[in-house]
C-alpha cells in the first residue's frame, strides 16, 4: 500500500506539472487582459508600462517559472475582475459544483444499479427493453437540450420547479461551506441541475452494468452456485453484482471528475453560481489567472478521484495488487 501511495503521488506530480504547464501556455491566445484593467482612454506607453508591472513581457519560461514557484504555495496568481487571489475564488465557488456533482452521482447509483441489474436478469422483458431504449436516447441528447427540456417541463408548464438560481442555502463549518442541501428552497433548486447532470452518465453506466451482469452470469462459479441450490437473491446480489461493480468502479471513478467539468454546460442554463459558471465568465473578461486557476484545480480533482477509485480496487477486490506485484 505504502508503495502504490508513493508510485501514484509521482504519477499525480507529473500529471499536474502537465495540466499547469498546459495551463499556462494557452492563456497568450485567450486575447489581452489589459482590455480588462483598462480603459481606452489609456495611452499606449501606459499599457506598456503596465504590461511590465504584470510581468506579460517576459519570456514565456521566466513566466512559467515565476508562477510555479508561487503555485507551490498556493497562490495562482490574483484574478484580474475580482482583485482577489484566484483560488480563493474558485474555493467559494467550488461547493456548489461538488453539490451539482454530488445530487448527480446519488441520481445515478441509486438508479443505475437496480435498472442495469434487472435489465441482466431480464434482458427480454418490456421493461428491460424501454430502458435500454430510453438509455440510447439520453446517451444521444446533448446535455443543454435536457436542461431546456426539463426547464419547459417541470418549471414552466407544470411550475413545479424553480428554473435559475441556486435557491435559500445555509453556512457550515464557520462560512467556509455554503449548502443547499439543508434548505427547502435548496434542494428544489438541485433536482433540476442534478438531474440534467446525471442524464450525461446515467445512460451509459446502466448499459455499462447490465453488459458486465449479464457477463458475470455466465460464469462458471455462478453456474456452481446454481447448482450448490444458493438463492437467486444471493447469487444476484452477493456473487454476480460484485464482481459487476469492478470496471463500474473504473469507469466511475473517471466519469466523476468528468462531471465537474460538464457541469459548464448545466451550470450556464441554470444560472448555477459554481466554478463553471464562473469559468466561461472569465473567459469572457479574459482573466487569465482565474481560467489558469480553474483548469488546475479541475486537474487536481480528477488527479484525487482516480487515486481514491484505485484504492478502492483492493476493497472490493482484494486479489487486485495495488503495488503491482505479484
Amino acid at each position: 500500500m505504502i508503495a502504490f501511495l508513493i508510485k501514484r503521488l509521482f504519477q499525480a506530480i507529473v500529471v499536474m506539472f502537465v495540466i499547469s504547464l498546459i495551463s499556462f501556455s494557452i492563456q497568450d491566445n485567450l486575447g489581452d487582459p489589459l482590455r480588462e484593467l483598462v480603459g481606452q482612454s489609456v495611452s499606449e506607453e501606459e499599457r506598456q508600462a503596465l504590461r511590465d508591472e504584470l510581468g506579460l513581457n517576459d519570456p514565456f519560461l521566466v513566466q512559467y517559472g515565476r508562477f510555479a514557484r508561487n503555485a507551490l504555495q498556493g497562490d495562482l496568481g490574483t484574478s484580474y475582475f475580482f482583485k482577489e487571489p484566484a483560488l480563493e475564488v474558485i474555493l467559494k465557488k467550488l461547493p456548489a459544483t461538488l453539490e451539482l456533482v454530488f445530487g448527480a452521482t446519488l441520481i445515478i447509483v441509486l438508479l443505475s444499479v437496480p435498472l442495469g441489474v434487472y435489465s441482466a436478469i431480464r434482458p427480454s422483458s418490456l421493461f428491460s427493453r424501454a430502458v435500454m431504449g430510453l438509455s440510447i436516447i439520453g446517451i444521444s441528447i446533448p446535455v443543454f437540450l435536457t436542461a431546456i427540456g426539463l426547464i419547459y417541463l417541470f418549471a414552466i408548464e407544470l411550475g413545479w420547479m424553480p428554473s435559475y438560481g441556486r435557491g435559500e442555502t445555509v453556512d457550515l463549518f464557520n462560512g467556509w461551506w455554503e449548502t443547499g442541501f439543508l434548505t427547502g428552497d435548496g434542494l428544489l433548486h438541485l433536482v433540476l441541475p442534478c438531474f440534467t447532470l446525471a442524464s450525461i452518465m446515467l445512460p451509459l453506466f446502466i448499459r455499462l452494468i447490465r453488459a458486465e451482469m449479464m457477463e458475470v452470469l455466465q460464469s462458471e462459479y455462478v453456474k456452481f452456485a446454481w447448482a450448490k441450490g444458493i438463492s437467486p437473491r444471493r447469487i444476484y446480489f452477493l456473487h454476480a453484482l460484485k464482481n459487476t461493480m469492478l470496471p463500474v468502479i473504473t469507469v466511475g471513478g473517471v466519469q466523476i471528475g468528468t462531471m465537474v467539468a460538464y457541469t459548464i454546460l448545466t451550470e450556464t442554463v441554470f444560472q448555477w453560481p459554481g466554478m463553471g459558471f464562473l469559468f466561461l465568465e472569465a473567459v469572457n473578461r479574459v482573466d487569465t489567472p482565474l481560467i489558469v486557476a480553474y483548469l488546475i484545480v479541475v486537474g487536481a480533482i480528477f488527479v484525487i478521484t482516480n487515486t481514491i477509485v484505485d484504492l478502492i480496487y483492493g476493497l472490493v477486490n482484494p486479489t487486485v495488487k495495488l503495488a503491482g506485484k505479484k
